[in-house]
């Protein structure tokens, strides 16, 4: 059975928080939680519909970003 849009997105989301909360890395919650959603919900408007790998994806951008920030 293929899952609504808006369940998969808010599924994603939840991976990559859970992820990145356990390990340290949300700072500014607020700010984190636009980021994760923002990029999820591109990557599922552009067709990817794997909930793991929007999830992976997500955590890997969220780190660059942490990243370029910092420097």
């Amino acid at each position: 059975m293929i899952e609504p849009i808006s369940i998969l997105v808010e599924d994603a989301i939840q991976i990559a928080w859970d992820f990145l909360e356990r390990s340290g890395e949300i700072d500014d919650p607020y700010t984190a939680g636009r980021f994760l959603t923002k990029t999820i919900d591109e990557m599922a408007g552009n067709g990817e519909h794997r909930k793991i790998m929007l999830a992976n994806r997500t955590i890997e951008a969220y780190r660059r970003h942490r990243r370029a920030v910092a420097a």
